[in-house]
């Protein structure tokens, strides 16, 4: 009985609004200004005219708040994307983004994605969960 509320409350929290604790949030806030800030913004704004080309042809930046499409994606395309560029979803795509493994372990991926879902208004959240929610990977 202990196991089922044990798994219960973890179902709980990994679905939480702030996409985990405080502590967690924390981490991530750090990890992200460390790692993520310099390229999509202090605070998740992402580079300007992120939806306009560079002259090298490739895309800025997109913004992790509500106003980019991070939360249009599931949690296992987030993971996938911050480990190996956003090339892991659509192969041959180029990117100024690099991957992330090796340099995050996957505790900290989660972290800075809890951190970034944590800002999001309860519109785009449940959006998102929906999503990870349908995703059966691959």
């Amino acid at each position: 009985m202990a196991g089922l509320a044990l798994a219960g409350a973890a179902i709980t929290w990994a679905f939480a609004p702030s996409g985990g604790s405080d502590v967690r949030i924390a981490e991530g806030r750090a990890l992200y200004a460390e790692h993520c800030a310099a390229c999509h913004g202090a605070n998740l704004e992402g580079q300007p005219n992120w939806k306009e080309r560079l002259p090298s042809g490739r895309l800025p930046a997109p913004p992790h708040d509500e106003t980019g499409h991070t939360w249009h994606h599931s949690d296992r395309q987030l993971i996938a994307i911050t480990k190996h560029g956003p090339g892991a979803l659509v192969p041959g795509y180029e990117s100024d983004m690099p991957g992330f493994a090796g340099v995050l372990t996957d505790a900290e991926i989660e972290a800075v994605l809890a951190y970034i879902k944590s800002t999001w208004p309860e519109r785009e959240h449940a959006f998102q969960e929906q999503r990870t929610r349908a995703d059966p990977g691959p």
